[in-house]
């Protein structure tokens, strides 16, 4: 039984009632995944995504290629070859609204969002290498005071210095005697004189859950503007924007039209509910914000047509599709590469477009 809910009431781990007393399997509070999901990303290396997976051995990190990083206009066979100190991975390019699963020959560009699987060992190196800077954010600016919002704000009043902005008048009032530690302002969000009013020069990371999906993404394009403009163009690229948006086509325009990171509330449960329901044949699974890709960790199936070749010599068909990043082996998590040839019962994470899910699940099945 899988139940939907949208109070901290139910479901937490100080709820009056637990999952157990309310005789359901799952229980999914969709805005509270959003606002959790917000808090992990401010929390991380400049607000650029960070996906752990194969119990936090492996990583994937999403960046975003600029002019001066050391992958641009460079072919993924050649980067290999330059920086082969450590193993990793490019499993998925996002260039305009397209989702690439990428080959050896595929040429990453600037201003592509790119992820890249490597070890949990290494990943501040490869965080070098692909240009992204490296630090904690400290000065948020949160638009919209809805439960979203303020939840945020909860999450992280005591580690980081929040400014909110809402609009309403009596909700700003509320909020104001609710979140200690945190300041609150009564204005529209989506106007330059009262995010000019809000310091948004001054901020690390820009976060919009308003109620709108064109308010959250014109407020966002609006204050990374303003802070290019306050730069004179020279910010670095490290003030990250997060849109909370509700339209699935919006999730990926956002990403090409200079938006860090788009998170949609209903992705997210569906996720978490595929997660649940296929929990017999995926060990786990994870959405990669602003790609139409899907990430999942999966054991192969005795006799499955995975363990029939190397990953090298599969049919053509799943080029372009999917692809195989890593495999457990002799005790420990490798970067798969083109001559792996996986064996029976070993666990293994493949990254795969949304709509070829299935064709990645009938290679590791009999």
């Amino acid at each position: 039984k899988i139940v939907r809910v949208h109070s901290l009431q139910f479901g937490m781990s100080e709820s009056l009632l637990s999952n157990h007393d309310l005789k359901t399997d799952l229980l999914i509070n969709p805005e509270e995944m959003v606002a959790q999901e917000i808090t992990r990303l401010v929390k991380l290396r400049h607000g650029n995504e960070v996906i752990d997976v194969a119990d936090q051995k492996i990583q994937l990190l999403a960046a975003r290629i600029t002019h001066d990083s050391q992958f641009a206009d460079q072919k993924l066979k050649d980067i290999s070859l330059k920086h082969s100190k450590f193993a990793f991975r490019v499993v998925a390019v996002a260039r305009g609204i397209t989702t690439i699963i990428p080959d050896g020959e595929f040429e990453i560009m600037p201003h592509d969002q790119i992820v890249v699987m490597t070890d949990s060992v290494h990943l501040p190196e490869m965080m070098e290498i692909a240009g992204v800077p490296q630090g904690v954010r400290q000065r948020v600016l949160i638009v919209g005071g809805g439960q979203i919002g303020c939840r945020v704000a909860e999450l992280l009043r005591k580690s980081v210095e929040i400014t909110l902005v809402e609009q309403n008048a009596d909700r700003a009032r509320e909020l104001a005697g609710q979140l200690s530690h945190v300041e609150v302002l009564h204005g529209d969000g989506s106007k330059a004189d009262v995010l000019n009013l809000a310091g948004v020069q001054e901020i690390d990371t820009f976060i919009t859950t308003t109620g709108s999906n064109e308010t959250n993404i014109m407020s966002s394009l609006l204050a990374k503007n303003m802070i290019s403009v306050n730069n004179n163009g020279n910010g670095g690229g490290s003030e990250k924007t997060i849109a909370v948006v509700n339209k699935e086509d919006y999730q990926v325009l956002a990403a090409t039209i200079g938006l860090d990171i788009a998170l949609n509330k209903k992705v997210m449960a569906a996720s978490e509910i595929m997660k649940h329901i296929r929990r017999s044949e995926l060990i786990s699974a994870a959405h990669l914000h602003g790609f139409d890709a899907e990430v999942v960790e999966l054991v192969a199936a005795p006799d499955s047509p995975i363990t029939k070749k190397p990953l090298s010599k599969l049919d053509p068909f799943y080029q372009g599709k999917l692809l195989i990043g890593g495999v457990y082996r002799d005790g420990a998590w490798q970067v798969a590469v083109g001559a792996t040839h996986i064996a029976a019962n070993e666990r293994v994470i493949g990254v795969c477009l949304s709509m070829q899910l299935k064709e990645l699940r009938n290679l590791f099945s009999v």
